[in-house]
């Protein structure tokens, strides 16, 4: 599964790659043969506006396809993406962000999968690349792996905990990244806000998570 664009959170959080999860430099990565076919479907995987709800700016970006480096690098060259899109919402102290990704079949979704979601080497992965990213703005204060409910065939889920500094002082901030697979569709949701908010996040990314899982292929 790809890298995930977290986003910032009131222009105080630099930005923070992850994948779904961070993985492989250029050596592994995947082929990108892009169909218009998996273009649709991709795009009608991601998050839309009614999803949000009111009050959220933001909508389709281009996918970052380049790779994420760490020292954790799985096999990918035998995989191929067809397919990719991204959405990405924002208001005041909060992010969302939505990728999807059609891989050519179902097998290498299975493979990707294994090498990656479930693999024991992605939280220390996350955690090198998170600490990469946030350099001296602020501090990762833990990466885990949480339980969530499983709305796809395959699912798994991480939260980060952050202390970023501001002019007004530290801002602890929670991000929670689910990953969903199925058929030949990879989806990764990522939310980051305060965690004052932690409760508003949980119940929004449960509801917006089953949302995308009734979007997957069969």
């Amino acid at each position: 599964m790809r890298r995930l664009l977290l986003g910032s959170a009131a222009a105080t959080v630099v930005a923070l790659a992850s994948a779904a999860v961070v993985l492989a430099a250029d050596p592994s990565k995947e082929k990108i043969e892009l169909t218009a076919a998996g273009q649709a479907q991709a795009k009608a995987e991601v998050l839309r506006r009614k999803d949000v709800g009111s009050g959220w700016s933001g909508g389709a970006k281009k996918p970052d396809l380049s790779g994420t480096k760490c020292s954790y690098k799985p096999k990918q060259s035998d995989l191929v993406v067809i397919g990719a899109a991204e959405t990405a919402w924002h208001q005041q102290g909060f992010e969302i962000e939505s990728e999807a990704q059609v891989l050519r079949t179902p097998k290498m979704v299975r493979l990707d999968w294994q090498r990656t979601a479930v693999a024991p080497q992605v939280v220390p992965c996350l955690r090198e690349s998170f600490e990469k990213q946030l350099g001296s703005s602020g501090k990762l204060v833990s990466v885990r792996r949480v339980s969530f409910p499983h709305v796809a065939r395959l699912t798994t889920a991480f939260r980060l905990t952050i202390d970023v500094k501001t002019p007004s002082g530290t801002v602890p901030l929670e991000s929670d990244f689910v990953a969903l697979g199925q058929a030949r569709n990879e989806i990764s949701l990522s939310l980051l806000g305060p965690s004052a908010a932690k409760t508003v996040l949980r119940k929004a990314e449960v509801r917006l998570a089953r949302l995308l899982a009734a979007r997957l292929g069969p």
